[in-house]
């Protein structure tokens, strides 16, 4: 009998031990299986710690920064923008743009731009600004202007052997002009030189005065009606048989041309255009670019 009470207390025991073991495994592998959400809240909770507060809204701040100044520009308007022999674009204007970015950190972006699509681009922020040999007389309204810096007369170029002296002798005579420039403003302006724009047998547009040039070399147009600073520098670098007439058609004045109503970016050129003025850069540019007697910006 008590060998019977023993053993059936031995196996109760057995049992319970092995039932235990089964519950221990099952708990530990459902354990193992279900995920630590309060680890989890834990390393969440850390990572957010060790991320700077406010960095988002810091890195959007930066990139709003202005960085770059992009400047529309023609690239066959000597001396103001152009090609050198080395393939870079330069001239008094891109280098004076180069002078500001420095003083203010940014990047230049020189944009060469068909001379009749800047306003498109300016207006689509394609670029900044209109900065080269830029007039402002009769735009005044139709952009936010910089000060004035140079002063500008609007001339015509003939050959030398033409035997044309005066502005009456044009008339009958084709007349070369760049197109969407100031010069063509003018002759086609009742209050400028319409009248005598009448009298040309033809007024002929080109897309920059390098073309127009070489129609005038091979006798296809009789004149070029165009600013006196890129007429001098055409004429020099061409060597003889050019000359600019006496009678001038216009007097005008350059300035940089912003998008209408960005007066902060105008404000802060201007003020830079003043430093370069004041530490005697704008007037290295301009003697190097032989600009000298034509610059007009003061100091204030």
């Amino acid at each position: 009998m008590k060998k019977k009470v023993l053993c059936l207390m031995l196996s109760c025991a057995m049992a319970v031990t092995l039932l235990a073991g089964c519950g221990s495994k099952k708990d530990a592998a459902q354990e193992s299986q279900e995920p630590k959400t309060e680890d989890k809240a834990d390393g969440a909770a850390e990572d957010a710690a060790e991320e700077p507060a406010g960095d988002a809204g810091e890195d959007k701040a930066v990139s709003g920064d202005k960085t770059t100044f992009t400047v529309g520009f023609d690239a066959e308007y000597p001396p103001y923008g152009y090609m050198d022999e080395n393939g870079e674009y330069t001239g008094f204007d891109l280098e004076l743009a180069q002078a500001v970015c420095d003083l203010e950190g940014w990047e230049l972006v020189k944009t060469p731009i068909a001379w009749d699509s800047k306003d498109m681009e300016l207006n689509s922020g394609s670029i900044d600004c209109i900065w080269n040999g830029f007039t402002m007389n009769g735009r005044v309204d139709d952009y936010t202007w910089s000060d004035p810096y140079v002063d500008n007369s609007q001339v015509m170029v003939v050959s030398e052997s033409a035997g044309i002296a005066a502005l009456s002798d044009l008339s009958g005579k084709i007349v070369g002009v760049q197109a969407a420039s100031a010069a063509l403003t003018l002759l086609q302006d009742e209050e400028g030189q319409k009248e005598l724009a009448d009298t040309f047998g033809q007024l002929q547009e080109f897309a920059d005065y390098n073309s127009a040039f070489v129609e005038l070399q091979a006798g296809s147009i009789d004149a070029i009606a165009m600013d006196i600073g890129v007429a001098q520098y055409q004429i020099k670098s061409r060597g003889e048989g050019f000359m600019i007439m006496d009678e001038k058609l216009n007097t005008e004045q350059y300035a940089i041309g912003f998008k209408k109503g960005n007066e902060e970016l105008r404000d802060k050129v201007n003020a830079d255009l003043q430093k370069l003025l004041a530490d005697g850069t704008f007037d290295e540019l301009a003697e190097k670019y032989e600009l000298s007697d034509m610059v007009c910006l003061q100091a204030k």
